[in-house]
């Protein structure tokens, strides 16, 4: 049964009675919490949480948490299920909650604990919060890593939820940087159009499912907030922002409310930042480039707040344990018509990989193809890989197995052109990057058993999974297993 979490806190309780989180003292916010960060992730198999308390500069008890979905433990007790679940299990149930569970509406309440203490007009400050500088390269501050940012389509009335990195200006102005095509971004705009600054709401740690959603790509339309209510079995309770009318969830840690005048009204020098891809990419030449602001007009903080870090770090040291992406593909790939899905992964944000039980000639091609159309993997993307049945889409070493052994480059490997893509990506040629068109190709690998002659492929000489389960349960009081 879905477990209903109040926010960042409860989770946290939950995941302190297993030992999940760690606490660490009088951490500097410039740079040390950032390289820290990075390389608990990259050295540590599965780390804790980190808690930053005492921060050099501020009181104790303004904190600052990393890696909060860094362990499968962790990102199971996110999702609701029990933590010991397996990885591949799930992304599997949660796209079968994506799926199968009914939207539920956010219910809307007077007040809540992101409104212990109030900021508004002059007295806002951002800095009142350590707010990170993650990287030596990076142009400043930046507090919008583990946000969630939400503005209204003025034609239709939909609440957005999304996610944008945010840097700190002044202490009432932040910078944003959305990629062009993102709904945050396209929303925004409609107003621009019309002269007008867009409304928005943003927060800053509160609970990991939020964020998770906010970051999933959902076709145009889908509300975030009630996806998350479907996926919780039970409403997200929100705030009627006093200054913009836009929902702020009531359990949220930190909340603004401003709004985004016309870029051709005001902007300023972003970045540059170190993103998701391991690079600096932003402007034509991995420098600052003007981009919109948010002037922030009122600040909303719990007691003792928790600013939630997930500065990007380059591929190898990931902040997920579980790639949740996956179970919103698994869930539109179905709802596309694709039979026979068994299991989908997303690595590194640049390479996709879906197993599928083949059907009939074409079904791997279909599901190639269809993963380049799903909202949740149409953007951003590089490589594609089709695996069968057996290969565990999480394991790069099955897949890795299956790329070397099932695919003849000459027959099982399609490029396909002007693929909707990110000026992020490193790979894209500067003068393209800066004035677009923002596409790129991607590569389709077909690792499965040739449909032709799919009973005469060789078998395999792996032991048998119900094997394997047995001889762990047997011997894990003698050899230290590792389960993936």
């Amino acid at each position: 049964m879905p477990q209903k979490y109040d926010g960042l806190r409860s989770f946290l309780a939950e995941c302190d009675k297993l030992g999940e989180v760690t606490v660490i003292r009088n951490a500097d916010w410039n740079l040390e919490i950032g390289a820290l960060t990075e390389a608990a992730s990259e050295l540590i198999d599965e780390p804790p949480a980190l808690m930053f308390d005492e921060i050099q500069g501020y009181p104790p008890g303004f904190r600052v948490l990393s890696l909060p979905a860094g362990s499968r433990v962790r990102m199971a007790i996110a999702l609701g299920l029990p933590p010991d679940t397996p990885k591949m299990e799930i992304v599997r149930l949660a796209a079968q909650r994506l799926k199968g569970a009914p939207p539920i509406p956010p219910k809307e309440v007077a007040t809540g604990p992101v409104m212990e203490n109030i900021m508004r007009d002059n007295e806002v400050d951002l800095l009142k919060f350590p707010v990170l500088k993650s990287h030596r390269e990076d142009g400043g501050r930046y507090i919008g890593t583990g946000d969630t940012f939400l503005n209204r389509d003025p034609e239709t009335g939909y609440v957005n939820m999304g996610t944008y990195r945010m840097q700190v200006h002044e202490r009432n102005l932040l910078g944003i940087w959305q990629s062009p095509g993102q709904q945050g971004r396209l929303i925004a705009e409609r107003y621009w159009k019309q002269g007008k600054a867009c409304p928005v709401v943003a927060t800053f740690g509160g609970d990991p499912l939020l964020f998770f959603l906010s970051h999933t790509k959902f076709p145009f339309g889908v509300s975030e907030l009630d996806r998350a209510g479907g996926m919780l079995g039970a409403p997200v309770e929100v705030i009627k922002g006093p200054i913009t009318g836009l929902p702020i969830p009531a359990h949220a840690e930190i909340a603004i409310e401003g709004e985004m005048p016309p870029p051709d009204v005001e902007s300023r020098l972003e970045g540059p930042f170190g993103e998701w891809p391991g690079y600096y990419t932003v402007g034509s030449k991995g420098t600052a480039d003007h981009q919109p602001v948010i002037r922030v007009k009122a600040i909303y903080y719990r007691n003792q707040p928790i600013l939630l870090n997930m500065a990007p770090q380059w591929p190898g040291a990931p902040h997920h344990a579980v790639r949740f992406e996956g179970g919103i593909l698994w869930q539109q790939l179905e709802a596309a018509g694709v039979p026979g899905i068994v299991g989908t992964y997303v690595h590194h944000m640049f390479l996709v990989v879906v197993a599928i039980k083949q059907q009939y000639a074409g079904h791997a091609k279909q599901a190639g193809m269809a993963v380049l159309g799903c909202s949740a993997s149409a953007r951003n993307g590089r490589f594609v890989v089709i695996v069968d049945e057996d290969i565990d889409p999480s394991n790069m070493d099955e897949v890795m197995w299956a790329m070397t052994t099932r695919v003849d480059p000459a027959t099982d490997i399609e490029i396909i052109q002007n693929c909707w893509a990110t000026p992020l990506d490193p790979r894209m040629p500067p003068a393209q990057a800066a004035d677009g068109p923002h596409t790129n190709s991607r590569a389709i690998y077909y690792a499965v058993r040739p449909w032709a002659w799919k009973d005469q492929f060789p078998p395999v000489n792996r032991i048998g999974k119900d094997q394997r389960d047995a001889m762990v349960k047997k011997y894990a009081g003698q050899l230290p297993f590792l389960r993936r």
